[in-house]
C-alpha cells in the first residue's frame, strides 16, 4: 500500500523539497533529465495521500495529450488516480462546452480541425489565390496574432517587424486576417484558439461562471511552463482567481516555441511575481554520462536563466566521448550514418535506441534512401501515428466486434485469429517494404496481446487498445527513430546523432537576430540532451546542386575545445 511517506523515498534532495512544498506559489527551474515528471507526480500523490489536496479539486496541465496521458498514467500507479490531467485546450474546452448554452444559448460551434481550407476560402473573398507553404505560414501566424492577444490593429503594426510571405504585403496579410475570421464567424466554427479566447473571455465577463471555475479546481501545476504563451497565461490567472496554490515546471534552456507565442519570461520572472514563492533548482541529471552532459553544459554557459547540470553517476567503464565530423556531401552523411547504424544493431543495440535528428523535415528524404538502403528500419516522428495505420485501425474495429461476440477464447488465441486474418503470421516476411512494414505493425498488436495481464479479457483489452489511442500512447517499434529536432523534444535514445550541424541549417538561415540565434541555441541543446550515451554530431561541407560550400554551425566551435574527431572527413 503506498503511503504518504513512502512518496517522498527515493526522492533526491532537491525533488524531495519540490514535493514537500504543497502550498503557495512553487516554481520548479527543472534541468533537461533531473526527474521533472517524477517529482511532479511524486508532489502531487504526496499532497493527495497526506490529506492536503483534494483529488477532484487538483489539476495538472501540459501541452500534448501525450504529455497529459503520461502525467495521468503514473499518477493512477501512485494512488492520485482522481486528479484531472489535460492539456490546456482541453481544460478550456470542456468548460466552454459546459457553459456555452448557459452564457451564449444554443448549442457550441464546431471547432475546426485545421485552419488551411479556410484560408483559401477567405482568400479567394479577396480575389487571392495562395500556394500550400503560403498558407501554412499565414495559419501559423493567425495562432501567434490570437495566442499573443493582439486585435487586428495591434498586429498590423506588430507585423511590421515580421518576417512575411514574400507575396504578401503587411497591408494584404491584415486583410486576410480579417477575412479569416469573417468567414469563420459566418459558417459558426472556432479555431483551437479561439476556444481559449472565449474561454476567458465568459471568466472575465461573468463572475459567476469565474465562481464556479474557481470551486472546481484549486490547487494547479503547470507543466513545461516555459512554453506557455500570454494567452494561456492569462487563461491560467482567471481560473486562479485570487489564490496562489500554483506549481510551475520549467527549463529555460528549453525555450524552442518562440515563433509559436512561447516566452520563458514567464518561468524566469515567477520568483518575482510572487515574492512568498519555494524556487527549486533541480540540476542533477539522471538521463545522460558525464561527457555528453559537459557537452550541453559548454553549449548553455552563462546564458541567461541557463541551468548547470550535475551527472548524477559517474561514467560506467571507458567512457564514450561525443564526436564532431565532417562529411563530403548530404549524401556521404546520410549513408556513413546509415552504415554505423546497422554495424551497432549487427552488434546487438535495439533500433528504438537510437535516433537521427536534423532541423528541417526536408533534410529526412536523403537519411530514409541511406537507412533503406543499409536495410534498416527506421520510423519517422510527427509522421503516420500508428494507432491512425490503416491495418492497426482495420485490426482494432475487427477485435472490438469480437469482443461484442462475448468470445471465452484465450485472449491470445483470439488476437492472433483475428491478425491473421489480416494476413499477420508468426514468422516476419524476408521482404523489406509495405509488406514488411504492415506486417510489423500487426505484430506490435500481437505484442501488446502477449504483454497483457493473465486473465485480460478481450474486451479489457480492446478498451485498453481505445485508450492508447486517445492518449497517444504508442507501443515502441523495433525501428530507427528519424526526427526533427523540435518533435524530439521530451524524449531520449542511448544513442543520438544530430546531422546537418552547419550555418544555414543550425541555425537556420532566417534566423536574424540575436533573440533567433539564441532560440537556435536552445534547439541544438535539447538535441544534445535526449542521448543516455553516445552523441555525434556531424555535417555536410557541399550543398545538393550547388557550388556554394557550407561552414560548420558557429555552435560547434564552442564545443570543440573536448570533443574529440572535430574537423575529420569521413571517407564515405
Amino acid at each position: 500500500m503506498t503511503t504518504a511517506q513512502s512518496l517522498l523515498d527515493g526522492l533526491d534532495d532537491e525533488q524531495r523539497v519540490a514535493a514537500e512544498a504543497l502550498l503557495g506559489p512553487v516554481c520548479l527551474l527543472a534541468g533537461a533529465g533531473t526527474g521533472k515528471t517524477r517529482a511532479i507526480t511524486h508532489r502531487i500523490a504526496y499532497g493527495v495521500a497526506s490529506g492536503v489536496y483534494p483529488p477532484g479539486r487538483v489539476m495538472a496541465l501540459t501541452f500534448t495529450s501525450r504529455a497529459a496521458a503520461e502525467l495521468r498514467g503514473r499518477l493512477r500507479e501512485l494512488g492520485a488516480g482522481g486528479v484531472a490531467a489535460r492539456t490546456f485546450h482541453a481544460s478550456a474546452l470542456s468548460q466552454l462546452g459546459f457553459f456555452w448554452p448557459q452564457v451564449v444559448g444554443g448549442s457550441m460551434p464546431r471547432i475546426l480541425e485545421s485552419k488551411g481550407r479556410l484560408i483559401a476560402h477567405a482568400a479567394e473573398t479577396l480575389r487571392l489565390k495562395l500556394d500550400t507553404p503560403t498558407l501554412r505560414d499565414l495559419a501559423a501566424e493567425i495562432e501567434w496574432r490570437k495566442v499573443s492577444r493582439l486585435t487586428l490593429n495591434q498586429y498590423a503594426t506588430a507585423a511590421e517587424s515580421r518576417a512575411m510571405p514574400s507575396s504578401l504585403t503587411v497591408d494584404r496579410m491584415v486583410a486576410l486576417h480579417a477575412a479569416y475570421e469573417r468567414v469563420k464567424d459566418e459558417r459558426r466554427q472556432l479555431d483551437f484558439e479561439d476556444v481559449l479566447l472565449a474561454t476567458a473571455g465568459m471568466i472575465e465577463t461573468e463572475p459567476w461562471v469565474a465562481q464556479q471555475v474557481r470551486e472546481q479546481y484549486r490547487f494547479f501545476v503547470v507543466d513545461e511552463y516555459q512554453d506557455v504563451s500570454p494567452l494561456q497565461q492569462a487563461l491560467l490567472e482567471l481560473w486562479l482567481g485570487d489564490r496562489e496554490d500554483l506549481c510551475v515546471v520549467g527549463d529555460a534552456s528549453q525555450t524552442i516555441y518562440s515563433f509559436a507565442g512561447a516566452s520563458a519570461d514567464n518561468l524566469l520572472g515567477f520568483g518575482s511575481r510572487y515574492r512568498n514563492a519555494t524556487v527549486v533548482r533541480l540540476e542533477q541529471n539522471y538521463r545522460s554520462t558525464p561527457a555528453i552532459v559537459d557537452t550541453a553544459n559548454r553549449l548553455m554557459r552563462d546564458r541567461a536563466g541557463s541551468l548547470t547540470l550535475r551527472a548524477a553517476t559517474a561514467a560506467q567503464g571507458r567512457p564514450v566521448e561525443p564526436t564532431v565530423i565532417s562529411y563530403r556531401d548530404d549524401r556521404s552523411e546520410a549513408r556513413a550514418v546509415a552504415g554505423q547504424i546497422a554495424d551497432r544493431i549487427a552488434a546487438g543495440a535495439r533500433p528504438q535506441d537510437i535516433a537521427i535528428l536534423y532541423r528541417v523535415n526536408a533534410q529526412g528524404a536523403v537519411l530514409e534512401a541511406a537507412l533503406g538502403d543499409a536495410g534498416v528500419r527506421y520510423q519517422v516522428r510527427g509522421g503516420q501515428r500508428f494507432f491512425d495505420l490503416p491495418e492497426v485501425k482495420q485490426a482494432m474495429m475487427m477485435l472490438k466486434g469480437a469482443a461484442v461476440a462475448n468470445t471465452v477464447e484465450p485472449l491470445f488465441k483470439t488476437v492472433s485469429d483475428v491478425l491473421r486474418s489480416l494476413g499477420w503470421m508468426q514468422d516476419a516476411p524476408d521482404s523489406r517494404g509495405a509488406v514488411r512494414d504492415r506486417w510489423e505493425s500487426l505484430n506490435e498488436l500481437m505484442k501488446l496481446a502477449e504483454a497483457a495481464t493473465p486473465g485480460t479479457t478481450l474486451r479489457a483489452f480492446s478498451d485498453d487498445l481505445a485508450q492508447r489511442a486517445e492518449g497517444q500512447h504508442e507501443p515502441t517499434m523495433a525501428a530507427v527513430t528519424l526526427a526533427t529536432l523540435h518533435s524530439a523534444k521530451g524524449l531520449e535514445w542511448n544513442t543520438v546523432y544530430l546531422v546537418g550541424i552547419s550555418e544555414g541549417l543550425v541555425p537556420i538561415s532566417y534566423a536574424k537576430t540575436l533573440a533567433a540565434i539564441d532560440e537556435e541555441r536552445r534547439l541544438l541543446y535539447v538535441g544534445i540532451t535526449r542521448a543516455r550515451q553516445r552523441l555525434h554530431l556531424s555535417w555536410a561541407e557541399a550543398q545538393p546542386q550547388r557550388s556554394a560550400v557550407r561552414r560548420p554551425s558557429r555552435f560547434l566551435e564552442e564545443l570543440r575545445s573536448r570533443t574529440p574527431g572535430a574537423g575529420a572527413r569521413s571517407r564515405a
